[in-house]
C-alpha cells in the first residue's frame, strides 16, 4: 500500500494555506474586522474551516457558491447537509414570499394548513403517524428523550460511541481505546457528566447493547441508523434488525436520528431499510437553510404520551417540550415547499446516480494509487476515510483522522473551485449538483494525488 510522505504533505499543506490566504483577500479581511463576533464568527463552529480563517461568502444558487473574492465554487458541503435541498430553489422563494409579502405572519403561535401537510407528508414517507415540530434536529432530540422518560419511567439513555445527535446533552459521551464510557473530547462544560445519564456502546455490537440493555434501566436507544458524522459507518447485516430485537426484548424505545442519513432516499434510511421505529427525529434539510426540525411518533407511543399529559405531565407551558418559535408559519411554509418540490422521490433518484458517479471514481483512484484509503456512500452522501477497509464503528473511525490530509484535501480542493465538507470528508449531491461538478471534483482529486503521491 502507498503511504504519503509526511514532509512532503507539510510542505504541500503550507504551499496550499499561502494560496488560500493570497487568493481570499476579502474573507481574511472580513474575520480580521469581525472583533465583536466571538471568536470572529457569527457561530464558533464556522472558525473550523481550513486555512486559518473561513471562507465569506457573498451569494449561493443551487449547487454553487460565490464568495467574497468572486470565485465560483461547486458546492459539495451544503451547509452539512443544511441545504440538502441546494441553496435557494425557487420554490422555497416562492413559499417565503407568499408567507412573508402576501399572506403574512412569520410567527403567531396558531396552527396553519402547511403544518397538517408536511406532517402528512411525513408519516407517508417515514411511517410514524403523529408528528410535532421544533427550530432544530436538537430540539427533536431532546424533547423526544424528555418524552421517552416519561413514558418509561426509566432515567438513563443509550447512544453509539462518535454518534451525532446535535448538542443533546446526553450523546457526548464516548468509548475510549479500552473500551470505556468517557465524556467526548471537547465537551464544553456539562451540567452532569454524561456517564452518569447515558449507557454507550460502539455501532455495530450487538453483544455490547445486549449487556447495556439488560438492566432495563436505559427509557430509549438514540440511534442514526448509520454514523454519519465521525465519516461514514454503515450498518452491518443484521444490525439494525438486531437493535430493535434487543429493545423490543428490554420494553426500551427505539428512536432514529434521520437528520443526515436522509440522504439514504425519500424516506431516509428508515424507508430504504424498511425500519420500524418508535420515534424518529429530523432536522436540517426539511426546510432547505430556513431553521425547523421534527421528532415523528409511532401511534400508541403517541398515545401513551397524551396519557401521560392528562396526569399532569406539562406539554404546553413549563414542561420543557416546545417553545415560542417552534412551528412557526415560516417554516412549516417552507418545509411544505421542500418536501413537495424539491427534495421529491424522484429527484432522490438523480442525487443518488450522481453520488454514485462520485464515489465509483474516487474508489477508482483510490485503488489506482494503492491507498489504504476507503469511501462509503449512503443514498445521495459519500465520505472518504484515510483507512481500509471502511470502520466498522465510532471508535475505529475517529482513530482514522488525519487532520493533516483533510486540510490539505480541503484546501486543494478550495483552491481550484471545489468545496467538501470542512469537518471531515463528506460530500453531498443536491437536485441541483451536475456531473460536472463531479467531474471538476474528481479532476481535482487526482490533481491532489498526483502531487501528494508523486
Amino acid at each position: 500500500m502507498n503511504t504519503p510522505n509526511r514532509q512532503r504533505l507539510q510542505g504541500l499543506l503550507e504551499s496550499e494555506r499561502t494560496r488560500y490566504r493570497e487568493e481570499h483577500p476579502r474573507s481574511l479581511s472580513l474575520s480580521h474586522a469581525s472583533v465583536n463576533l466571538l471568536g470572529g464568527v457569527p457561530m464558533t463552529w464556522m472558525s473550523k474551516w481550513s486555512g486559518g480563517f473561513p471562507l465569506g461568502f457573498s451569494a449561493a444558487r443551487g449547487a454553487t457558491i460565490t464568495d467574497l473574492d468572486g470565485h465560483e465554487l461547486a458546492d459539495f458541503c451544503l451547509g452539512d447537509t443544511g441545504a440538502m435541498a441546494g441553496h435557494s430553489p425557487p420554490a422555497l422563494i416562492e413559499a417565503i414570499r407568499q408567507r412573508v409579502e402576501v399572506r403574512g405572519g412569520v410567527t403567531t403561535m396558531l396552527p396553519s394548513a402547511d403544518a397538517q401537510w408536511v406532517a402528512e407528508e411525513l408519516t407517508r414517507r417515514f411511517g410514524p403517524t403523529r408528528w410535532s415540530f421544533t427550530l432544530s434536529a436538537s430540539d427533536a432530540n431532546r424533547w423526544a428523550l424528555r418524552l421517552a422518560r416519561m413514558v418509561t419511567g426509566r432515567p438513563k439513555v443509550l447512544v453509539f460511541s462518535y454518534s451525532y445527535h446535535g448538542t443533546v446533552d446526553e450523546s457526548f459521551v464516548v468509548l475510549d481505546e479500552e473500551g470505556r464510557e468517557r465524556n467526548r473530547p471537547g465537551n464544553v462544560a456539562p451540567a452532569t457528566d454524561p456517564t452518569t445519564t447515558t449507557r454507550v456502546v460502539e455501532f455495530n455490537d450487538l453483544p455490547s447493547l445486549e449487556a447495556a440493555l439488560a438492566t432495563r434501566d436505559v427509557a430509549a436507544v438514540l440511534c442514526e441508523p448509520a454514523l454519519t458524522n465521525i465519516g461514514i459507518v454503515l450498518p452491518e447485516e443484521g444490525f439494525l434488525a438486531g437493535v430493535r430485537a434487543l429493545c423490543d426484548e428490554t420494553a426500551t424505545l427505539l428512536i432514529y436520528d434521520e437528520t443526515h442519513t436522509f440522504s439514504a432516499g425519500p424516506g431516509g434510511a428508515t424507508k430504504r431499510w424498511a425500519l420500524t421505529p418508535d420515534a424518529i427525529t429530523i432536522g436540517k434539510s426539511l426546510g432547505g437553510g430556513v431553521p425547523c426540525g421534527a421528532y415523528g411518533l409511532r401511534g400508541d407511543l403517541a398515545e401513551r404520551v397524551l396519557a401521560f399529559a392528562q396526569r399532569g405531565n406539562d406539554l404546553e407551558d413549563v414542561g420543557g417540550i416546545g417553545g415560542t418559535l417552534a412551528g412557526n408559519a415560516l417554516s412549516t411554509a417552507a418545509m411544505r415547499a421542500v418536501l413537495g418540490e424539491v427534495l421529491t422521490d424522484a429527484a432522490f433518484v438523480e442525487m443518488e446516480r450522481r453520488a454514485s458517479r462520485f464515489a465509483s471514481a474516487v474508489a477508482t483512484s483510490i485503488t489506482r494509487h494503492e491507498l489504504p484509503w476507503s469511501i462509503s456512500q449512503l443514498g445521495a452522501r459519500c465520505e472518504y476515510r484515510f483507512v481500509a477497509p471502511a470502520p466498522r464503528n465510532g471508535g475505529a473511525s475517529a482513530r482514522a483522522g488525519d487532520e493533516a490530509l483533510e486540510e490539505y484535501l480541503h484546501l486543494y480542493g478550495v483552491n481550484r473551485g471545489v468545496l467538501i465538507t470542512p469537518f471531515h470528508n463528506m460530500a453531498l449531491m443536491c437536485p441541483d449538483t451536475t456531473d460536472e461538478d463531479v467531474a471538476l471534483h474528481q479532476s481535482v482529486f487526482d490533481a491532489a494525488l498526483a502531487e501528494l503521491l508523486q
